[in-house]
């Protein structure tokens, strides 16, 4: 094996290992998305739910706090139940 073959062999032992690194790092950004997502979601039921209870729900916001309920399931059923 010559020379430039050893070369050629690491830079692409390099660019597979920048690869894995890299798919690893957005895998994570996408959690940390869906997470803060998630906090948003919650934020928005707590204050549908808030109103409700203070006797100023409408129609909109019983509307949202069921579309809000139906994200969090399906956000529950990808990444599991969000943190307290």
């Amino acid at each position: 094996m010559g020379l430039m073959d050893k070369v050629k062999a690491q830079a692409e032992h390099g660019l597979a290992k920048a690869s894995e690194a890299g798919k690893a790092g957005q895998a994570k950004l996408d959690a940390a998305q869906a997470k803060h997502r998630a906090d948003g979601l919650l934020h928005d039921l707590g204050a549908a739910v808030y109103a409700d209870y203070a006797g100023r729900a409408t129609d909109q916001t019983t509307a949202d706090a069921e579309r809000i309920v139906g994200e969090l399931e399906a956000y529950e059923a990808e990444y599991g139940p969000p943190a307290p």
